[in-house]
């Protein structure tokens, strides 16, 4: 008789199988295990041992086990308008489904002046000072996202001593305790030809890149940040939700530039 372990484990290997469970979702803990199948703590202990050996898992301590990234060429998949993607961050996000990440910072200024942008067909502005950070997010040595935020210094004050690998959103949330009321994105697509200046991706021949809009709002319309970034059309998908809990929108605009 197969042990009850395998049995387990096998099943939710098929749900990875069938996308049930994505690259960086959170596989069952041990307590959800022993609460589900009634089973031991050694039992369930084994499942996860099990699922992990098999390559389909890796368990990050402290965090949990999460599903691994096994889709042909490492194709991350990002949803937006999804406000627990968003509260992860991408090293975060990166570690869960097996990539080292890596940030290389090009530009970190502040902006006495304030900054402006067009989303959704609707302009947004920050006031100064406002804190302008330009960097590239590698997964595994790959530049991946080219990134630029500029978020309110008056809304977030110091937040330019902080690191800046860090989820953002997190901090907003936790340190200064600011209520994310909405997110607005629009994602649009380019090809970038190799001698243009804003092209950072390393790569000799033109490249197709999703350039993603967005804008984060807390109470009175208030806005937190604005954030353009470039990412590698060959190593992303995308796919969206609404979040009835933030009345969270995002919008796309798959047109050419």
């Amino acid at each position: 008789m197969e042990p009850k372990f395998i049995s387990i484990s096998d099943g939710i290997i098929e749900r990875i199988k069938k996308g049930e469970l994505l690259p960086g979702d959170k596989v069952p803990s041990e307590n959800e295990l022993i609460s589900t199948y009634k089973i031991s703590n050694t039992t369930a202990r084994k499942c996860l041992l099990e699922i992990e050996s098999k390559g389909w898992a890796r368990r990050i301590k402290g965090k949990g086990t999460f599903v691994l990234n096994r889709t042909v060429e490492h194709q991350l998949l990002r949803t937006l308008g999804s406000i627990d993607s968003t509260r992860k961050g991408f090293d975060e996000s990166l570690r869960a489904e097996g990539f080292t990440p890596k940030t290389v910072i090009i530009e970190k200024i502040i902006l006495d002046d304030g900054i402006s942008s067009n989303i959704m067909g609707k302009h947004y502005i920050i006031e100064g000072p406002v804190l302008k950070i330009h960097q590239l997010r590698y997964a595994d040595d790959i530049l991946m996202k080219d990134e630029t935020r500029y978020i309110s210094l008056k809304l977030c004050p110091k937040i330019d001593r902080l690191p800046s690998d860090i989820s953002f959103f997190k901090v907003y949330e936790d340190q200064y305790k600011i209520k994310i009321t909405d997110i607005k994105q629009t994602l649009s697509v380019d090809i970038l030809d190799p001698q243009q200046e804003i092209n950072n991706f390393e790569i000799d021949n033109q490249i197709p890149v999703f350039i993603l809009d967005g804008v984060v709002l807390c109470q009175s319309e208030k806005v937190i940040e604005i954030e353009r970034s470039y990412y590698r059309g060959d190593k992303y998908k995308f796919a969206i939700i609404a979040n009835p809990e933030y009345n969270s929108s995002s919008f796309f605009d798959l047109d050419k530039k």
